[in-house]
């Protein structure tokens, strides 16, 4: 069967890892839309602050079939 997926991009943040920012962006995104089947980590960066770390980011390219 034929379909057609539409691609966002979202940033997740977690103060523990680039793994959980990177879930926490799938999650959130999960509870609304519907069909999410690919995510894609396209960029990883950290918040600083006075040279400590206080969050890391995943910007996450998320697609999801497209329902017109």
């Amino acid at each position: 069967m034929d379909s057609v997926y539409k691609v966002i991009e979202l940033v997740g943040s977690s103060t523990e890892s680039w793994e959980k920012a990177a879930a926490k962006a799938v999650e959130t995104a999960s509870q609304t839309l519907r069909d999410v089947r690919v995510a894609e980590v396209v960029e990883l960066d950290m918040l600083l602050d006075g040279g400590k770390i206080i969050a890391y980011r995943a910007k996450v390219k998320v697609s999801f079939k497209y329902e017109g």
